[in-house]
């Protein structure tokens, strides 16, 4: 018998924010909380290596942070609500990341969402491509 968790692996792009993924990436999800102060967010622009070193985060999560990776981050326990504060304090909308997340155009993913989001055929598993 395949676990509930374990089901989401085969469909692609599906990381599920359990508690596992909530210990993973309690420090990072800390620290993109903390953006949500000015004076931190101006702290992190002006040395954001020193500034995330005030975190106990991987070092893998610190790099993904640095590269704006906003996948790895999450792989790494990131939530896409706490990942946001992110791109907010780089200037950036929610809009923004996702398309950069998804590899789509913003334009092209603004549309896609106004006409209901990513249709549910295709793409749904690893196994099974017919899916």
């Amino acid at each position: 018998m395949t676990s509930y968790n374990e089901a989401f692996k085969d469909i692609p792009g599906t990381v599920v924010f359990d508690a596992t993924q909530s210990r993973l990436g309690y420090h990072l999800n800390m620290f993109c909380m903390s953006l949500m102060k000015a004076d931190n967010r101006a702290a992190f622009k002006a040395d954001e290596r020193a500034y995330l070193a005030r975190f106990p985060m991987t070092e893998a999560q610190r790099d993904a942070v640095l590269a704006r990776d906003y996948n790895r981050m999450i792989a790494l326990g990131g939530n896409i609500y706490f990942l946001a504060k992110i791109g907010a304090s780089d200037g950036f909308s929610f809009q923004n990341l996702a398309s950069k997340m998804t590899g789509v155009a913003e334009e092209d993913y603004r549309a896609m969402m106004i006409a209901g989001g990513r249709p549910a055929q295709g793409n749904r598993s690893r196994t099974d491509p017919a899916r």
